[in-house]
């Protein structure tokens, strides 16, 4: 990554599962030219790492506060993360 991008996990609490939540953080976050992926929490929440420019990862965790029609978001968590290898694309994940 360079300088100016970062990386966070996020963890969305809420009605946030078996509405489209994962497909619609996939399409944000790919608008915004974002990687990492997302996935479904045995506990309900939704976890996600998102990569790239610093303004874009902050744009997509104001738009995970609200998150798409028909979610109810009750809570946002994030945290720097340290990523390995940088992701190409951003993937739904198990």
């Amino acid at each position: 990554m360079s300088d100016h991008d970062k990386a966070v996990r996020v963890r969305i609490s809420g009605k946030v599962q078996g509405i489209g939540f994962r497909m619609w953080t996939r399409d944000e976050a790919v608008r915004l030219g974002l990687t990492g992926w997302v996935r479904n929490e045995e506990d309900g929440a939704v976890v996600a790492v998102i990569a790239g420019p610093d303004a874009a990862v902050t744009t997509m965790i104001e738009r995970l506060r609200r998150g798409p029609p028909g979610a109810s978001v009750s809570g946002v968590q994030t945290e720097t993360a340290q990523i390995e290898k940088n992701p190409t694309d951003f993937r739904i994940t198990r």
